[in-house]
């Protein structure tokens, strides 16, 4: 595990572009799991899940999920219950960097359970992945229709994590039932961010 200056970032490993398993393949097996074995994730099965769900692509900062006027909204992070060579705690994704920024330190797992009424695929999971937005990034200049686009674009996202974690044999499950305010608190959100989906992950169960 690399670090930076700071021992609350870590530099995640270089994401790979060729898998084993095909697009059409990972579609067809795409499945919502709400079971996971206990079984850790690894660093590098984390960093290629963060960066399908929005890793830079290209020199000028287009992302693996389209955005409109590539304002990019979306905000990405992590809560770590058990994930190899990373302490549990709550990160955030930094495509630019293809960085993980630790928030808090803890496992957070249960309490982000209870913030989504108790479902019990969030306190069973290795890691959660959770998507926020920004609003006025896509509002600003797209005014209410923005908030559109804006759910748009974390469905592309979220899909992206389906298909990635079943690409590397890994799990998970779309959950949209949780108390806003309750997420912010437990991942410390800033004001203007927004929780839209919770992803819990894990390895199926043998």
């Amino acid at each position: 595990m690399e670090k930076h200056a700071s021992t609350n970032v870590i530099k995640l490993p270089e994401p790979a572009y060729n898998g084993n398993l095909s697009v059409e393949k990972a579609l067809h097996e795409r499945r919502s799991v709400r079971h996971y074995s206990d079984k850790p994730l690894t660093l590098t099965e984390v960093s290629q899940i963060l960066w399908a769900a929005q890793g830079i692509t290209s020199p000028n900062g287009l992302r693996t999920a389209p955005s409109a006027g590539a304002l990019y909204p979306l905000e990405v992070y992590l809560v770590v219950g058990k994930v190899t060579d990373c302490a549990a705690g709550v990160y955030k994704y930094g495509p630019r960097e293809h960085v993980l920024v630790k928030n808090s330190d803890g496992d957070r797992r249960a309490e982000l359970c209870a913030a989504a009424l108790s479902q019990a695929c969030v306190a069973n999971s290795t890691a959660v992945l959770v998507i926020s937005a920004v609003y006025k990034r896509t509002t600003r200049k797209y005014g209410d229709r923005g908030i559109r686009y804006v759910h748009m674009e974390a469905g592309h996202a979220a899909q992206n994590v389906y298909l990635q974690a079943g690409s590397l044999g890994l799990a998970t499950v779309a959950v949209g039932a949780f108390d806003d305010d309750r997420v912010k608190n437990v991942l410390d959100l800033p004001n203007e961010e927004e929780p839209l989906y919770l992803l819990p992950l894990g390895r199926t169960e043998d």
